[in-house]
């Protein structure tokens, strides 16, 4: 079971980011976690009384729109404003507060402005935790009226590295949760070669714990090609609902002129997808100014 104690959700007050914030509550409730919601901005209005209220507000209204019907459980939610460009600002507070979890929102880019990346394909390369993504215009798997989550058939991409161990522990704990489908898959650029499949498959039979077998349903799936490609084929082949990567795996962190196998299928899939990251170590204290949003459920 995935310990989840502290979710980060950073927004812009737009009403495209506070979509992130739906996954965020949800998962916060599901596993009684504490919420941070972060803004970062240029210029900060906090000097000022009226901007701190307009601020707070802004924040409120955004947490109750997506309450949920059980909103007697929302999380506790603190906000904070930070006068920093989001790609520092986001690494440096998940290692100051020891977050579990960043939940974000991502924009599609058009494939020209893709070589320039995007703040979540930044912050997926460097925040100290795992990084839940979400996009426009997917697959969905938490209620937009009800909160609930309902994930039912869930990718984790596998290169048996350390961090794709990470990212089948967080892919199991999500399936033993929500009684969901497990795809467990290796993409090998060798076509054809039946040793390397069966060598494959050996190593996904041992990286899933038999008990898993008890309670999950779980699929073993191995294919040739570029992972990335391969990844997107499946995702929407069998209707995946979320993908779970690690970022810096030999098999998924080759640097390209239109970047990673992590960073293509954050931009292309039609599901969320989870980047997992090991937590690391706290950062020297960022400079923030904190507004506390909720002290207990908003009522």
């Amino acid at each position: 079971m995935i310990n989840l104690q502290r979710i980060l959700c950073p927004i812009d007050l737009s009403p495209e980011s506070n979509e992130a914030l739906r996954y965020a509550i949800a998962l916060a409730r599901a596993y009684d976690a504490e919420l941070l919601v972060c803004h970062c901005v240029e210029a900060s209005p906090l000097a000022e009384n009226n901007g701190r209220e307009d601020v707070r507000k802004i924040f409120e209204e955004s947490v109750l729109k997506h309450r949920g019907a059980n909103s007697a459980s929302l999380p506790k939610c603190e906000a904070i404003v930070v006068e920093d460009d989001p790609e520092t600002a986001i690494p440096r507070i998940a290692a100051e507060r020891f977050i579990d979890l960043v939940v974000m929102r991502s924009r599609r880019r058009p494939h020209a402005a893709s070589l320039l990346g995007s703040t979540a394909e930044a912050i997926s390369r460097t925040a100290p935790c795992p990084v839940l993504v979400t996009h426009p215009l997917e697959r969905e798997w938490v209620g937009k009226t009800t909160n609930e989550i309902g994930l039912r058939r869930i990718l984790v991409a596998t290169d048996f590295s350390n961090d794709s161990e990470l990212s089948l522990q967080y892919a199991l704990s999500l399936a033993q949760e929500y009684q969901a489908e497990l795809h467990v898959m290796h993409v090998t650029a060798v076509p054809g070669v039946n040793q390397v499949f069966e060598q494959a498959a050996e190593k996904l039979r041992n990286a899933v714990p038999e008990e898993a077998y008890l309670w999950c349903q779980i699929k073993h799936i191995i294919r040739a090609g570029y992972p990335y490609r391969e990844i997107l084929s499946y995702t929407e082949e069998n209707e995946m609902d979320l993908i779970c990567m690690g970022k810096h795996g030999a098999g998924f962190a080759m640097r390209a002129l239109f970047g990673s196998n992590t960073d293509r299928v954050l931009r292309q899939a039609p599901c969320p997808v989870l980047i997992a990251r090991p937590l690391k170590p706290a950062l020297p204290t960022l400079d923030t100014e904190e507004l506390q949003l909720v002290a207990g459920p908003l009522g």
